[in-house]
């Protein structure tokens, strides 16, 4: 059984840090993508980053150059590091994981149980 279990959501203010992590179990992690989406209250949810086994990268326009994507493959868990937060980074943030033929964009498979970010101004 597939499960994705997230932890670090909070309320920080604007211009500070935060880090989310994603720790997987049932999966195999070198066969996977694994992604972080986010949907705010009204809005689509969206991909903000993801990453693949050989460290390959992607991010959204939106975040480039604020939050970083990692992993540490021996425990199986993913990170996304979430610097110069803005009040529109506010929502509630995802971790998925594809088979690693779908990377970046998906279809995504496993989903995780959603962190919530709050951004104050």
């Amino acid at each position: 059984q597939v499960q994705l279990v997230e932890s670090g959501g909070g309320l920080v203010q604007t211009g500070e840090s935060l880090r989310l992590s994603c720790a997987a179990s049932g999966l195999t992690f070198s066969s996977h993508a694994m992604g972080w989406f986010r949907q705010a209250p009204g809005k689509e949810r969206e991909l903000v980053a993801a990453i693949r086994w050989d460290s390959s990268r992607f991010y959204a326009g939106s975040v480039r150059g604020r939050f970083i994507v990692f992993s540490n493959n021996a425990n199986h868990t993913v990170y996304l590091q979430m610097n110069s937060l803005r009040p529109e980074d506010m929502a509630v943030y995802y971790c998925a994981a594809t088979p690693v033929i779908h990377y970046p964009l998906g279809p995504y498979t496993y989903w995780g149980q959603g962190s919530q970010v709050t951004v104050s101004s």
